[in-house]
């Protein structure tokens, strides 16, 4: 690890984008199953970076792009300027270069990802995936092919036919329509450097992103988990997993054991910087050392 932004794993190296830094829902809301005596037995080492006085988590949004001996990859979109998001203020016709400046601090313009990984298809996860360009949603990154998983497609495209779900019609239709997406199987394997594994739960096929030629260097956990105690906890339900809480507690206790105590470095898409270490275990639970 070289910096809270750049890390280094293998062959790889692996730069988080921040989009913004923030709190959300209280804690206990967010994590219903989460007693009085569990959050004051946690609450020191968790404030002030994962929880405000007030006990609101605090989650960051962001990509991370991984240089391979071969490719540029970006790993999930983020908000993305200019989207439909009533139901979620913060995020609602977002307009800034945030983003755009920190690809830009990597040495990285959108012209230089090779590919983009999608852990699912949620906004926060997708919106970067487009951009308006003169009235009409257009692939942002345009040398790039963009990598869902087939059955999530499907997914959305079938709630999509039902209702017009705006994430879908403004950051993932128009990469199809451009004939940028390539849909794989939840555990495929890309060249020699990247494989997919099936985490479902948060939605229906959610997957980790693995990176390494011959070992796993780095696993990217998307919405795995998306607070700091549910290392410790794993079976805390979460509201944000919204397809399935039980299948979402066994996907992170499967992905948190398979890499506990490993050489693996650990990249979360939602926990506060430095986002990223190694995962070790902890009485009945786990901890990220380096997080």
């Amino acid at each position: 690890m070289t910096s809270p932004l750049t890390f280094a794993a293998g062959d790889l190296t692996i730069h988080r984008i921040v989009e913004f830094t923030g709190p959300i829902m209280p804690v206990q809301q967010m994590l219903p199953d989460l007693t009085d005596e569990m959050l004051a037995e946690n609450r020191a080492w968790l404030a002030p970076a994962a929880l405000t006085q007030d006990d609101r988590p605090i989650l960051v949004f962001q990509s991370y792009v991984v240089r391979t001996p071969h490719h540029n990859i970006l790993i999930d979109s983020c908000v993305g300027n200019g989207k439909t998001l009533p139901h979620m203020p913060d995020w609602h016709q977002l307009q800034g270069r945030q983003y755009e400046h920190a690809l830009q601090a990597t040495g990285l313009r959108f012209e230089d990802i090779d590919y983009v990984f999608c852990t699912h298809l949620h906004a926060d996860h997708v919106g970067w995936n487009t951009r308006l360009v003169n009235g009409k949603w257009t692939p942002t990154f345009p040398n790039a092919r963009y990598v869902f998983s087939a059955a999530e497609v499907r997914h959305w495209e079938t709630a999509f036919a039902q209702a017009q779900i705006a994430v879908f019609q403004e950051s993932v239709l128009p990469v199809l329509e451009a004939g940028r997406a390539d849909l794989v199987a939840d555990n495929a394997a890309i060249g020699d450097h990247v494989r997919l594994l099936p985490t479902p739960g948060h939605t229906p096929h959610h997957v980790a992103i693995l990176l390494g030629k011959g070992r796993d260097e780095a696993a990217f956990a998307g919405d795995v988990l998306h607070s700091p105690l549910q290392w410790r906890y794993p079976d805390l339900h979460s509201i944000i997993d919204r397809n399935g809480a039980a299948a979402a507690a066994v996907s992170r206790r499967n992905f948190l054991e398979q890499f506990a105590e490993t050489a693996t470095l650990c990249c979360f898409a939602h926990t506060p910087a430095p986002s990223a270490g190694l995962v070790r275990r902890l009485g009945t639970g786990f901890t990220c050392v380096g997080n």
